[in-house]
């Protein structure tokens, strides 16, 4: 029997370091870049890499305000929340050749949503093949790529591809 060796995994698993206490959306907000895994800060929104992805380079864009849907924006963050969905096609197309992607929200727990109270989006990459029986029966991911080496790479393909306009002011 062929074994995959996944000991990342286990704190996660163990549920250690217990659940953050606050949205862990704005949590984030105040962390490091690269600790956070934050690809990217705008004016009103940013991106992140998802910590739990389901491809490599699956990422979130997500709204500074708390609020718990997309009706819920202001028009201004509305733009900018569309615009970083699309610089992060740009650059998922440039460092990984998806052929397709899955872009949507989950709005609700109902819905799927794992955190309800702040809307965001997710950009997945997606190529033919990369569902097989491993989510199916063993209810595992194979991903090959480490966040952190995600992170080096998407980095410095969103500074190269941002608007300057677009980037937060410190």
């Amino acid at each position: 029997m062929e074994r995959l060796w996944t000991p990342w995994r286990m704190a996660y698993l163990k549920g250690e370091g217990g659940a953050p206490q606050g949205c862990i959306f704005c949590l984030k907000i105040n962390g490091s870049d690269e600790a956070e895994h934050i690809l990217f800060r705008g004016r009103t929104v940013y991106i992140t890499l998802n910590r739990y992805p389901y491809n490599n380079g699956h990422l979130m864009v997500i709204p500074y305000a708390h609020v718990p849907s997309l009706e819920d924006l202001d028009d201004s963050t509305m733009l900018e929340l569309m615009q970083l969905v699309a610089l992060s096609l740009r650059v998922l197309r440039q460092a990984y050749r998806p052929e397709g992607f899955n872009i949507g929200a989950n709005i609700g727990r109902p819905a799927g949503a794992g955190v309800a109270d702040h809307v965001h989006i997710h950009v997945v990459p997606r190529w033919t093949g990369d569902t097989n029986f491993m989510p199916i029966i063993g209810n595992t991911r194979v991903l090959p790529e480490w966040l952190d080496d995600t992170y080096r790479r998407l980095r410095p393909l969103f500074e190269a591809f941002a608007d300057p306009s677009r980037k937060a002011q410190p």
